[in-house]
């Protein structure tokens, strides 16, 4: 009971300083904002780049790639590639992007074999009427729904990137980043729109039997392409994807230190703001404590101010931070491969959690002052 009062009047103390307190938690918000886009940066990198024990997934692709348009492998090691032992299947698939640099809007252009693509499609999220509509046209383009939120794409529409040319057959929905990030268009189309790239692909995406023979699988298929003019570098798809996004895992790192910045930041606010509000209450805390409020109650009091303001900027720096991520389908794209910002519960809850925390933290002090206080000190000093 005396907590829950507690409580009541620590949030009645920052209702009576409406502009600072409100200046404060705009503050913690643009602070925590910042936090959570990172963690949903790092949270995406982390998804995009972990490998588990049950990935069946390989990439093979052309030797010292540093870009799609430098690996250039024959259409024809496809059958090469299914004899090779432990191989359920492979999708050769040719890439072309507007830039190879790192960038946040970035268009991949995935180009597939109809059938073999129609036979995952299952794994997608697509409208009624997209597929017939993708297979009536060679030029059509089922585009992932965060690109086409970048680029306002709706089904029906055309538009034109890397030289490339296509008609929005429909937006796909997939729990797949890469797949989000791309637009997805006949292998045979693509290869007579890229420049001398007839019979050409980019990659094939491999599927192995057997998780434990992941590593064996893609040696045994570079071995059987080492003599040939355009040797292969066969990864797991994890470890591609890491390869590729290299500059995004730099940039990634140097963010953490921008995450930290931001949580030093709120922390010097909210205890500006605790320290300010504190020494406006000597009198107030002073009569409470002739009341009967021990120096516990009165500490509690000045830690809930802190908390309540930390909570209060966090939840609005975070519920902004997941709109505008959730609303702009923003992420970096590296050699054509894409790294989500995902927001997603973790996130939330790590991110309302520290803000909560820094409150805590940042009120201590006062709060130990405030309950060290003599109580004919405090009605001097009121």
């Amino acid at each position: 009971m005396i907590v829950g009062n507690l409580l009541t009047l620590a949030a009645k103390h920052v209702a009576r300083a409406p502009a600072r307190s409100a200046l404060t938690v705009l503050g913690v918000a643009a602070g925590m904002f910042l936090f959570t886009a990172v963690q949903a940066m790092q949270t995406g990198l982390e998804r995009a780049t972990a490998r588990s024990a049950d990935d069946t997934q390989l990439v093979v692709f052309r030797a010292n790639r540093f870009c799609p348009a430098t690996s250039r492998l024959p259409e024809r090691y496809l059958a090469e590639i299914e004899r090779v032992d432990g191989v359920v299947s492979a999708l050769p698939t040719r890439i072309v992007v507007n830039t190879c640099g790192t960038g946040m809007d970035v268009v991949t252009f995935r180009g597939v074999p109809a059938e073999q693509f129609l036979a995952r499609s299952a794994s997608l999220r697509l409208p009624e009427g997209a597929l017939a509509a993708w297979q009536s046209r060679s030029d059509a383009a089922l585009v992932g729904s965060a690109l086409a939120r970048r680029r306002g794409l709706r089904a029906g529409d055309r538009f034109e990137a890397a030289g490339v040319t296509v008609a929005v057959a429909g937006i796909l929905e997939s729990d797949e980043p890469q797949d989000r990030n791309a637009a997805f268009v006949h292998l045979d189309f693509l290869q007579r729109a890229a420049r001398g790239g007839v019979g050409i692909v980019t990659q094939f995406e491999v599927t192995v039997a057997d998780p434990a023979q992941l590593d064996a699988v893609a040696r045994a298929i570079d071995a059987r392409f080492a003599g040939e003019p355009e040797p292969t570098h066969t990864a797991a798809k994890q470890a591609f994807v890491a390869q590729a996004v290299g500059d995004i895992l730099d940039l990634v790192g140097f963010t953490r230190w921008v995450g930290l910045a931001a949580v030093a930041a709120v922390l010097s606010l909210v205890a500006n703001t605790v320290v300010l509000a504190a020494r406006g209450r000597v009198r107030d805390h002073a009569i409470l404590a002739t009341l009967g409020y021990g120096g516990g109650a009165l500490a509690i009091l000045v830690v809930a101010e802190g908390i309540i303001l930390g909570a209060a900027g966090g939840l609005l720096g975070v519920l902004s931070a997941q709109g505008l991520l959730a609303s702009g389908g923003y992420n970096l794209t590296s050699e054509g491969v894409s790294v989500a910002f995902t927001a997603n519960a973790a996130t939330t809850v790590t991110a309302l959690a520290v803000a909560a925390g820094l409150g805590l933290v940042a009120s201590a002090a006062p709060a130990l002052q405030a309950a060290r206080r003599p109580i004919l000190a405090g009605l001097r000093e009121g």
